[in-house]
């Protein structure tokens, strides 16, 4: 097998994503063959190199698993939590295989959240390249103009850049209402910043919809459910990626 890059051997093999693969190379964290390695253009073998991370062998996953979870408030996104709040990976507890989460929900969003162990499916799946649609639900403190709904459709100025188009329709008018928002980009917070710019504070936010996935089959908080071979070699059809069997 040909040498890669650290950072993408340890993402392929569903310890960490890449950009948390990074930091663990730069951490020293990451040993070959006995030596630490710090720099992050270096390469290895997984078959033939002895390669640790945080002092565990690292080993290639037997099979390909994915999973997704109806994620509920009060867990970090997060394969562990400095502060000790509990941590998604508490919900998926009995897999046969390590998986990582693929991106993130903050710890009171509630909702759809993916978990692999394929490291190219969880990058390509966040990478802003991949323009995969994500629809959530919120409840907001107070209505939007119709002028203000249409700024937040074209994009709005957040921390100096620009967001990029996305859908927002009311579903539900009270007192405080909720909208439906499309987002094709994942930055920090954006949609309680995107609300707050016009002065209105989210209450309550749960992702619904990923590509095509919903929550069917997880209807309730804290369920999960692995995907089938249809659903996968459909996000990879999506996401430009070779569809293979799925021994699993």
């Amino acid at each position: 097998m040909p040498e890669e890059r650290l950072q993408k051997i340890i993402s392929r093999a569903g310890v960490a994503s890449r950009r948390k693969a990074e930091e663990l190379i730069v951490g020293g964290l990451v040993t070959v063959n006995g030596k630490v390695v710090m720099e992050l253009g270096s390469k290895a073998d997984l078959e033939n190199d002895h390669i640790k991370v945080d002092g565990k062998l690292l080993r290639a996953p037997k099979n390909m698993v994915y999973v997704a979870l109806n994620k509920p408030k009060g867990y970090v996104t997060t394969t562990d939590d400095p502060e000790g709040r509990p941590t998604v990976m508490k919900l998926v507890r009995g897999l046969k295989e390590r998986v990582i989460p693929v991106g993130r929900l903050d710890y009171n969003t509630e909702g759809l959240l993916l978990f692999t162990n394929d490291g190219d499916f969880a990058n390509r799946l966040t990478s802003a390249k991949s323009k995969i649609e994500k629809v959530y639900v919120t409840k907001v403190t107070g209505f939007l103009t119709d002028e203000q709904c249409e700024q937040f459709r074209r994009g709005l100025p957040i921390h100096g850049n620009r967001t990029a188009p996305a859908g927002l329709k009311c579903i539900r008018e009270q007192d405080n209402p909720w909208y439906e928002v499309k987002l094709i980009q994942g930055r920090t917070n954006q949609i309680k910043l995107m609300f707050k710019h016009f002065g209105r504070l989210v209450e309550k936010l749960r992702r619904v919809r990923i590509a095509f996935l919903t929550l069917d089959g997880i209807a309730n908080p804290g369920e999960f459910r692995h995907l089938n071979q249809r659903e996968v070699d459909r996000f990879k059809k999506l996401l430009g990626m070779e569809i293979t069997k799925n021994d699993d």
